[in-house]
Parts: C-alpha cells; structure tokens; sequence
C-alpha cells in the first residue's frame, strides 16, 4: 500500500469583494502586526544563550515559519483570484454570489451563498462553487427542482428564492 496521494483538483478562481478583503486584512494583520512581535519575541529569546534547549526561540521560530507560508499563500491566492465585484445581468438564476433559499421535502428551508472556495470559514451560511450542491444549483431558476447527489444518496430540494444582496463591510 503505498502513500501517494493524487493532487487534488484546483480550486475555483473566484472570490467576492468581501472575500477579498477578509484574506487582505488577513494578509495585512500577519505581515505588520503578528510577524513583527513573533520575530521580537524570538530575537529576546536567542539573545538568551543556549538556543537547543531553549523553547520560546524553538515555538517562536516555528511560528514564523506558520506565518510565512501562510503569508506567500496568500499572496498566491490573491493573485490568482477574480474578484466578482458586480452582479450578474440576469438575477433570476443562480450564480456566483447569490443567497438561494431552498426548501427541503420535508418542508425545512435553508438559505446558502454561493461563494469562493477561500470564503467558506468566515459565514456559516456559505457553501464553495465547487461544492456539488452549488454545482447543481448553478444556472437553476426559483421554482425549480433540483436533485443533488450527496454521500448518504439523492436529495431533492425546491429553490424557493433568489436573491442577490450587497455586503456590507463592518
């Protein structure tokens, strides 16, 4: 049994303006704020002596290390996204950036946004473009029915609403 792992496909190169300015202020706060006091902090520790058994030098080395590559990922990811930054001309179908209200057989309603795949950790409501539910969603129009395959079998839900909604910044 061997370890190899096939490379998992791209991610989708989209990202709304709010998006955008998550993984910017992200990008910001670790370059100017967070890395500045790290390296302060492990300057203080190697002017102590002894760096090999000296462990707030060994962390804080390791914490730099986490924010550099986090760093230069982000900056990849930056340059390589299109920021969606207008709706689209015909909003009675679902596409990128849009709130769908969908509503289960049972009767339960759900609302999703369907955003970029760096977004889905700052709303709970939000699901990735890839995400087989959005792939199933795409193009749809409210009143119709769509059936998504998921790991526990065929769902069938009912898109209730469409709604394309301007995101304030805090």
């Amino acid at each position: 049994m061997s370890r190899y792992r096939p490379p998992s496909p791209p991610k989708s190169a989209y990202i709304t303006q709010e998006g955008a300015q998550a993984l910017l202020s992200e990008l910001k706060y670790l370059w100017k704020e967070k890395r500045p006091a790290v390296t302060e902090t492990v300057r203080e520790a190697a002017a102590q002596g002894d760096r090999s058994e000296n462990a707030e030098y060994i962390y804080g080395k390791k914490q730099l290390r986490e924010i550099d590559s986090r760093v230069r990922y982000l900056e990849k990811r930056l340059d390589a996204c299109t920021v969606v930054d207008r709706f689209p001309s015909d909003q009675t179908r679902v596409f990128f950036g849009a709130w769908v209200t969908l509503e289960e057989e049972e009767g339960e309603t759900k609302e999703y946004r369907i955003v970029g795949p760096d977004e889905l950790d700052h709303h709970g409501a939000y699901i990735s473009i890839d995400s087989p539910v959005a792939r199933a969603l795409l193009k749809k129009q409210q009143g119709d029915e769509v059936t998504i395959r998921l790991a526990g079998g065929e769902k069938t839900y009912f898109i209730e609403a469409i709604e394309y909604r301007q995101i304030v910044p805090l």
